[in-house]
């Protein structure tokens, strides 16, 4: 049996991870869930929105499943997903992108991958003010070699391992030189170490607009922390949304798998949340575990369930009247 840490989250997190539990353990995977806290939650509860409790529970798994947490924006308590990054140097964000029978989206059949340096970057949080009055505010981005070595070799290790045909670089060197250029010249060194795979780099701006116009000319992305943040969320609006994107953290000793949206307060409580992006996480989860026929049983059920669209939530169809728990249940049918 597996021991798997879960932190529930904040808003509609406790909803969904009942919903994502309950079906991994029926799709066959034998799991020890260890319930931990962080994000809102955790600072009411705890007086801390990463209790110690929860680094060191995670320390111990190498695993956790997390729901979405609550970050206060432009005050408050930093980011706790950052700090886990960096807590537990979980380099590579590893987002996929693809189109789900039965979802209208913009690009049907899509099917893309973004991977982004997870610990550097404008989120090293070295920020300060400078002069009386808050009058300025400086901030500092760090990228270092080793660094973009570390997830550019993952970024073509996994094109070779998953059968993926090309990998696009996203960057912004020809303004950033030094900064943004590193990550290019590493980029373009690694590409010749994988002639099998074909290579291409783009500059962030152009790449947004050709990802809109196109999507399809492109099969791997990966890019630096900030580009590669909002580059992944883009992606995500081609499918459908956030509701329908799974998300992998991982590093050489501990993975975080997440649902990538937020935590969506004003529906918390109501039972129509989304559980998809957690479960697709769980999926991703039993992977990597190399529970792969659970995870093959479990994406067959949820992908027939929101294919057929009855039990599926408001946000997949309004009309329908379904539910958190209609959705769940409908899939938990298909398992058994």
């Amino acid at each position: 049996m597996t021991r798997v840490a879960a932190i529930a989250g904040d808003g509609i997190g406790p909803d969904l991870m009942t919903s994502a539990r309950q079906v991994i353990e029926a799709a066959g995977a034998r799991i020890e869930w260890v319930e931990i806290e962080a994000g809102e939650t955790a600072r009411i509860e705890h007086g801390d929105p990463l209790p110690q409790v929860t680094i060191d529970t995670i320390a111990d798994t190498g695993l956790c499943l997390k729901g979405p947490l609550t970050t206060p924006v432009g005050k408050g308590f930093r980011s706790v997903n950052v700090a886990l990054r960096q807590e537990f140097e979980l380099f590579a964000n590893v987002r996929p992108t693809r189109a789900l029978p039965g979802v209208k989206c913009l690009f049907p059949d899509l099917d893309l991958v973004t991977i982004r340096e997870n610990t550097q970057g404008l989120y090293s949080s070295m920020e300060h003010w400078v002069g009386e009055g808050h009058e300025t505010a400086i901030g500092i981005g760090v990228n270092t070699r080793s660094a973009m070595t570390r997830v550019m070799r993952y970024t073509f290790e996994y094109a070779v391992a998953n059968g993926r045909r090309k990998v696009t670089a996203v960057h912004k060197a020809n303004i950033l030189k030094i900064f943004s250029g590193l990550f290019l010249e590493v980029a373009q060194n690694m590409a010749g170490e994988y002639p099998q795979i074909e290579f291409e780099d783009r500059i962030v701006d152009a790449m947004a607009m050709q990802m809109v116009r196109d999507p399809y000319q492109f099969d791997v992305i990966v890019s630096t922390n900030l580009f590669g943040d909002i580059l992944s969320d883009l992606a995500a609006g081609l499918i459908g949304g956030l509701g329908l994107a799974p998300g992998a953290n991982l590093g050489e000793n501990a993975a975080i798998f997440e649902a990538v949206h937020g935590s969506a307060p004003d529906i918390a409580g109501k039972n129509i949340a989304n559980p998809t992006s957690l479960i697709l996480s769980g999926i991703m989860m039993l992977r990597h575990l190399d529970l792969r026929e659970e995870a093959s049983r479990l994406e067959t059920a949820i992908l027939e369930v929101i294919r057929e669209g009855t039990a599926v939530t408001p946000d997949l169809n309004p009309q329908g009247g379904g539910t958190t728990t209609g959705m769940t249940k409908a899939i938990l049918r298909k398992l058994s």
